[in-house]
């Protein structure tokens, strides 16, 4: 077994499974798939006895099953238990090979007695907060024995509807966390959920829990699954000699401490490059970077920026840093807000300044709002809104020629969705709502749809058109999507509809600016709500967007089009290689138990 882990070392401690995630980005958990199936791997051999060898002097398992019988008997003739049911015989169908002194028995065999547990009345105080523990499904899973619980209750509650378990036998739950098993350190309660086991004395009480741990349980019930006690008596238990069950147990402790080991050392690992990735990406952020043209910069070496230097630290290194998903998106997210800083593409003396652009779009955007008052009453608001508002401030350092603009100061419209829960039809005009809008585009799974009275009615203030931001202000904050060509879309609650000035203001950049990685850590600070945060429409008005010149935007987004190409190619080849690893784990247990 030790050459088994050894030889395949590589498989165990790279085969990773990415847990899921919702909203931005990705948290970047992963479990240890290979060390996951390196444990159940050594589990299924030492059922199947190929994981110490036998000893031909042990006192083979067949008269372990005698002894069991006398010690029964003797209990009951003492009174200590009660007369047992007889278990079926197995049968040809459920037998299979054995090593040489093991036997195939009911799981029943092995019980001396077996208790079910109970709940003392939650109304009552007096039967709480005692001294006793009392355990649920809840206080199972962590390790093979249970000690303290995160319920007490007292002898009243006992009294009142529990039963108490001693210490040594084994609780196993057959309801709600179905299949959970654990050692009692000391006497504790149980709940109705939990049986309590006594163990005969001719089986290692951990090798019961070894071959538990084995076992693949569906329970049955339309409301929680469960299994019968008739059903957990009569699984099947491979019982090899008793010396071989301590064998097998102490090599099951100590294989299972290397397996700890290295998941330790992966998981430090890990952490380690998390970190070093995510402190060289930030060296990017907090760099100053020159504002001329590429052609205008000195070639040599002391004319390098501290930008190029932090980013030529990374170029040199970036084949061992971006080796996860997750990496990638941190890069993703870095390359993102690099962007709307101004250091992804290099400024160009030619392009108009955007103050001049943003003097330019105010002027047009005020003749606008003053003609379409009669047919849009938004249009008087949005002006007595613009009338009121102050000079944005940075958000941060961006080049000379950039400028701030509060977001409701670039737009022809920025209005609020009708904040009701739209009355939803079978077919019609699909409505977009907080959870069909992730990483920047639109889900169209699970969508819903209203009809055209009720989309009239919800789209009264602005009807959503091609090319239209559509952003989240709760559940979560701060999506947002551009709404494709040939679309017809019904704004849906908690989203706000954003129509920029096309002439001046690139949407595609915009999209940028209002996902970047940071904006939503400022606006959070004026996010309401005790339980579901959310931003208040006046929050979204004033947000403030930095502001490139129109050429630059287009050349922004033209950049990020192209390096978000190469992290999604790189990140489907890791993925492709994470499989890889993952169906590799899968075929050496395979192989191994067969």
């Amino acid at each position: 077994m030790n050459d088994l882990i050894t030889k395949h070392l590589d498989v165990w401690t790279s085969a990773l499974m990415n847990k899921s995630t919702a909203g931005r980005g990705s948290n970047g958990k992963q479990t240890a798939y290979g060390i996951k199936k390196l444990r159940e791997l050594i589990l299924e051999l030492a059922v199947q006895g190929k994981l110490v060898p036998q000893e031909p002097s042990d006192e083979p398992a067949s008269r372990l099953l005698g002894k069991i019988t006398e010690e029964k008997n003797q209990l009951i003739i003492d009174g200590k238990i009660k007369d047992q049911k007889l278990l079926p015989d197995i049968s040809e169908d459920e037998s299979f090979a054995l090593p040489r002194g093991w036997e195939l028995c009911r799981l029943g065999t092995l019980f001396n007695s077996i208790l079910s547990g109970g709940t003392p009345s939650k109304n009552n105080p007096e039967y709480w907060n005692g001294n006793i523990p009392w355990a649920s499904v809840k206080d199972l899973g962590q390790s093979k024995y249970i000690e303290k619980t995160q319920d007490y209750i007292t002898d009243a509650g006992l009294a009142a509807g529990s039963k108490l378990a001693d210490i040594g036998d084994i609780l196993i739950c057959t309801r709600m966390g179905l299949g959970k098993i654990a050692i009692c350190k000391t006497q504790i309660a149980i709940n109705q959920d939990l049986k309590a086991v006594k163990l005969t004395s001719f089986v290692n009480v951990v090798y019961c829990l070894i071959v538990f741990s084995t076992y693949n349980i569906k329970g049955t019930g339309t409301t929680v699954a469960g299994i019968k006690q008739d059903e957990l008596l009569n699984f099947l238990f491979q019982l090899p000699p008793l010396a071989e069950q301590h064998r097998i147990v102490a090599k099951v402790d100590e294989l299972m401490a290397l397996c700890d080991q290295l998941e330790q050392q992966q998981t430090d690992s890990n952490a380690a490059h998390q970190t070093l990735v995510e402190t060289l990406l930030a060296t990017l952020t907090n760099t100053t970077v020159r504002t001329e043209p590429v052609e205008a910069r000195p070639s040599t070496s002391s004319g390098r920026t501290e930008f190029e230097e932090a980013w030529q630290r990374i170029d040199e290194h970036f084949d061992t840093l971006f080796t996860t998903e997750h990496s990638i998106d941190q890069l993703k997210q870095t390359i993102l807000q690099l962007a709307v800083m101004g250091k992804l593409v290099p400024q160009d003396p030619n392009d108009e300044p955007a103050n001049i652009l943003l003097k330019r779009l105010a002027v047009e955007q005020n003749k606008w709002l003053k003609e379409n008052e009669g047919v849009n009453k938004e249009c008087a608001g949005m002006r007595r809104k613009l009338d009121k508002l102050k000079s944005p401030k940075p958000p941060f350092e961006t080049p000379a020629s950039w400028s701030t603009a509060h977001l409701i100061q670039i737009t022809k419209f920025l209005v609020d969705c009708h904040n009701k829960t739209a009355p939803y039809v079978e077919n019609g005009i699909p409505i977009i709502r907080t959870s069909n809008i992730r990483n920047s585009e639109f889900r169209m799974d699970d969508m819903k749809y209203v009809n055209q009275d009720t989309y009239e009615y919800w789209s009264r203030r602005c009807p959503p058109e091609a090319s239209d931001i559509i952003f989240t202000r709760e559940a979560p904050m701060g999506e947002a999507a551009i709404i494709p060509d040939n679309t017809k879309f019904c704004l849906g609650q908690r989203t706000m509809l954003i129509r920029v000035m096309e002439k001046y203001i690139y949407n595609k950049y915009l999209l940028l600016a209002l996902t970047e990685p940071h904006l939503l850590e400022r606006a959070s600070v004026h996010a309401i709500g005790s339980t579901v945060k959310h931003l208040r429409v006046g929050d979204v008005e004033n947000l403030a967007i930095p502001i490139p010149p129109f050429a630059e935007q287009h050349r922004i987004v033209a950049k990020i089009d192209e390096i978000m190409t190469l992290c999604d190619t790189l990140k489907a080849r890791i993925n492709q290689a994470q499989t890889t690893q993952i169906h590799l784990a899968d075929a050496i247990v395979e192989q191994a138990v067969a």
